[in-house]
Parts: structure tokens; C-alpha cells; sequence
């Protein structure tokens, strides 16, 4: 495996050819998933648009977990706790497709799921790239596992509370809070501390 490297001034694992391969694939599936899953949220619900939007959010979640398990493999000790984010993502994102599916009754585990799918993937990014990006490389640790769960309910659902509730979201996003905060603790193990320390 090669060193890791800096391309167009962003630092990336390695330069091994196949690193590269997934890496590229990786970048553009998440990027499809960032705009497909806000496409679906702020569309009319059973829409058309909706739930073409919410697919193509699916299947891009699909890829960003199988490109994420890929790239994982590879550097196992330096990025198994994105394997673990990318399985919380995919599985949240499936139940929530499923539920849809399926024509299950109700909203909260399809608008859980999804949502869930959605903070569960900008967390992994702001964790992997946060203490590089300019900024952000000033905030504590902690604060890439928990910003995406205090800040997308309200970016994705409106200015009110009341309306977050009445939807699900701010609940979909406290249970998500609630699942990265374990995830925090099982990947820090006893160097949990250091999440708190400011970089």
C-alpha cells in the first residue's frame, strides 16, 4: 500500500492505484447521495420527484457503503470506524426503503430510516475530513461525530421544532445522535478522552 499523499491539497490514504479506483467512485457516489437525499426531503411527499429522488438516495448509499468497506480494507486500523458509520448508514438507509417499499403503514421508520441514512453520511465525512478542513481543524473531535445530528434536522425540515416533530425528523436525528455516540465510544475505547481535546 502506498504512503498517504495530498491530491489537489486534500489528503487522501494512499495513492495506490486501486485505493485511487474506489476512492473516485466513493467521492461521486456520496456527492449523488448528498444531493439526492435533500432533493427527497424537501420534495412533496409521494411525489413523483420524491421518491425517484429517494432511490437514486438509496442506491447511492448502496455504493458509498460497498466503496467504504472497500476502501477500509485496505487501511483497516486507520479507518474501520468509517466501515462501522457506512454500516449504520446502508442499514438505516435499507429498513427506511424497505418500509416504503413494502407499503408498510405509517412514516416514522421510513422518515427515521432515511434520516438516519443521511446524518449517519455526513457524519463519516466530517470525521474523516474535518481535522483537515480549514476551520474545522480548530474544534474538538467531538464535534464531527455530533454537528451533522444537531444541524440537519433543521436544515432539511424547517425552522420550528414543532414542525421537526410533527414529521419525525428531530427524532429520526436524536436516535441517530444517540447510535454515533456508541459508535464514538466503541472506536475510542479507552482513548475516548481525546475526542474532547481541542486540535
Amino acid at each position: 500500500m502506498h504512503a498517504a499523499s495530498r491530491i489537489f491539497g486534500t489528503e487522501v490514504g494512499s495513492t495506490a492505484p486501486v485505493f485511487l479506483a474506489f476512492l473516485a467512485i466513493h467521492v461521486l457516489a456520496g456527492l449523488t447521495a448528498v444531493a439526492t437525499g435533500a432533493a427527497a426531503a424537501l420534495a412533496r411527499k409521494g411525489s413523483p420527484r420524491h421518491i425517484r429522488a429517494g432511490r437514486w438516495f438509496y442506491w447511492a448509499i448502496t455504493v458509498v457503503f460497498a466503496t467504504a468497506t472497500a476502501l477500509a480494507a485496505m487501511r483497516w486500523r486507520q479507518d474501520y470506524h468509517l466501515f462501522i458509520i457506512g454500516a449504520v448508514a446502508f442499514t438505516a438507509a435499507t429498513v427506511g426503503y424497505q418500509h416504503r417499499r413494502r407499503h408498510r403503514p405509517g412514516d416514522a421508520a421510513h422518515i427515521a430510516g432515511m434520516g438516519v441514512a443521511y446524518v449517519a453520511m455526513l457524519t463519516a465525512f466530517y470525521v474523516d475530513n474535518g481535522p483537515h478542513l480549514p476551520l474545522w481543524d480548530r474544534l474538538p473531535g467531538l464535534t464531527f461525530w455530533l454537528l451533522p445530528s444537531a444541524v440537519e434536522p433543521v436544515a432539511r425540515g424547517g425552522p420550528t421544532w414543532s414542525r421537526l416533530a410533527r414529521r419525525g425528523r428531530a427524532g429520526s436525528s436524536f436516535v441517530c445522535g444517540i447510535l454515533l455516540i456508541a459508535v464514538a465510544v466503541i472506536v475510542n475505547g479507552c482513548h475516548l478522552r481525546s475526542l474532547f481535546a481541542t486540535r
